[in-house]
């Protein structure tokens, strides 16, 4: 029985590795903010796999996420992964606490804030730390990179990643049930405990359709689409 649990566990997360690549694939035709903010809702697809098997598990898919794309598609090397894992732990590992913590509708609204506020938050500081060594050239020292980052971090990195958690939590809410229920339904998720099946509810799904809706329309504004 541990072993079949172990199995069904590494299969989920091979998937679900395999859809955050895709998902950051399918978004490399979006616009970029200020020409290297680049949005992608592979957090959307790692947060849920967090919601379902728990924090570690977004640990896990962050760091072999941008592992995989470090070596394929990236071309920022080392710090562009360790940018890439802190931004996906600092949003998907404070949401899959505090939903394991409560496992109900409000613990993944919870979750999810918390988790674009932490992400927000840290991308200062990290941004503040790690960018200007990645962007900086022969003509443009370190020093002055972070100069010109600082200037940044509350007008441009600051609206960028609450944007972008905002984007990517509203993802979540919408996709989450239909997700877990498609597991469940091919025998790779276990069923509730409660034994209970989980409701469609119009309201909370046209409540995350409007938040998400309002951050698309935030998300045009930064890339000067609108």
């Amino acid at each position: 029985m541990k072993q079949n649990m172990n199995v069904r566990y590494l299969t989920c997360v091979a998937m679900f590795l395999a859809l955050s690549f895709v998902a950051v694939l399918l978004a490399r035709g979006i616009p970029n903010v200020q020409g290297f903010l680049s949005y992608e809702p592979k957090d959307t697809v790692i947060v849920i796999a967090g919601f379902i098997f728990g924090p570690m598990t977004c640990v896990i898919l962050a760091i072999l996420s941008a592992f995989l794309e470090m070596v394929t598609i990236s071309s920022t090397g080392v710090y562009g992964f360790l940018m890439n894992a802190i931004a996906t732990c600092a949003f998907t590992v404070p949401a899959a606490w505090v939903y394991a913590k409560m496992r109900s509708q409000k613990g993944a609204v919870i979750g999810l804030l918390s988790g674009v506020l932490t992400m927000a938050i840290c991308m200062v500081a990290w941004n503040y730390i790690i960018t200007p060594y990645y962007m900086s050239n022969d003509r443009v020292s370190v020093a002055q990179m972070r100069r010109t980052v600082a200037g940044m971090l509350l007008p441009v990195f600051l609206p960028f990643n609450l944007v972008k958690g905002g984007l990517n939590a509203a993802l979540a809410m919408l996709l989450y049930k239909p997700v877990v229920g498609a597991l469940r339904r091919v025998g790779l998720v276990a069923q509730s405990s409660s034994g209970k099946k989980g409701r469609f509810s119009l309201g909370s799904t046209l409540a995350a359709a409007a938040v998400l809706a309002t951050f698309v329309l935030l998300f045009l504004i930064l890339i000067k689409v609108i």
